[in-house]
């Protein structure tokens, strides 16, 4: 006779829980993470109702692993709501940060799935916009970039593939026709033309590295390839899902993509930075 992993009571034969244990057990979880994503614009309810959520895990047979496990989903679920208009505001960031700090959560357990790197993010993005250099991020050990002076690091993607287009230039037709002596060892070929030449343009993988995004450039660094582009230099961008597609001012310049892993960013980090 097996016993319910919610209850210990006696379940069944070949059972391992109750069906209703379960529904609490679900319905418990449900409630915690909808009460820390209301906390998101008033901290001060969940301060108030802290008892009530450890005591609804409680009824509801959640352990404390578990509980720290929902109360991240909530948290993650806050995040999402904060997004939704496109911008982190300060008030959400700070709400955030205060759920955070109540329930003790590392940066290690909220970045499990990036929901922290994401805050961060949005921040940068808020600072851009408000005409703010952001200084947000540590680095450690040295850069292969050479910055110049007054310059500062806003943020770094690795391991990003970097795309040059190039032109692939064939020829098509080129028919022989037939030939026609005309004297010793000089023929003419009937009908005969040189084939059509014909450019097709094909984006090619150049190389993985570094990208840099500072106040002033945009740097490339990998193990065959390394550059920096000015952000008054870049003329347009094509954002895509994965990274971001740059076409620099001049008539021989040609596309160059980077993936980074993350388009959203990527495209409004780089759009928006040139105004500082």
């Amino acid at each position: 006779m097996g016993e319910c992993v919610f209850c210990n009571e006696k379940a069944g034969l070949f059972r391992k829980e109750h069906k209703e244990c379960r529904q609490l057990f679900e319905s418990g979880k449900r409630k915690i993470a909808s009460m820390v994503e209301k906390s998101l614009n008033d901290h001060q309810w969940l301060k108030d109702n802290e008892s009530q959520l450890k005591e609804i895990a409680i009824q509801n047979f959640i352990d404390k692993k578990t509980l720290t496990k929902v109360i991240i989903n909530g948290w993650e679920n806050a995040v999402d709501m904060a997004f939704e208009d496109g911008i982190l505001t300060e008030e959400e960031e700070v709400g955030l940060v205060n759920i955070s700090s109540q329930f003790s959560l590392s940066q290690f357990d909220l970045d499990e799935n990036g929901y922290y790197t994401k805050i961060v993010k949005g921040a940068i993005l808020r600072d851009i916009l408000e005409g703010k250099v952001p200084d947000r991020i540590n680095i450690n050990g040295n850069l292969p970039f050479n910055f110049q002076k007054s310059e500062k690091m806003i943020w770094l993607f690795r391991n990003v593939d970097y795309f040059e287009q190039k032109t692939k230039r064939t020829y098509v037709g080129g028919s022989q026709g037939f030939s026609v002596r005309i004297a010793k060892g000089l023929y003419y070929r009937v009908g005969s033309f040189k084939g059509e030449r014909v450019d097709t343009q094909e984006t090619a993988f150049v190389d993985t590295g570094m990208l840099g995004v500072t106040n002033k450039h945009i740097y490339f660094a990998g193990e065959n390839k390394s550059f920096r582009v000015r952000h008054d230099k870049i003329v347009s961008f094509n954002s895509y899902s994965d990274g971001i597609g740059i076409q620099k001012d001049g008539v021989s310049a040609k596309p160059q993509m980077f993936v980074t892993g993350d388009g959203w960013f990527v495209y409004n980090l780089l759009s928006n930075v040139s105004n500082l």
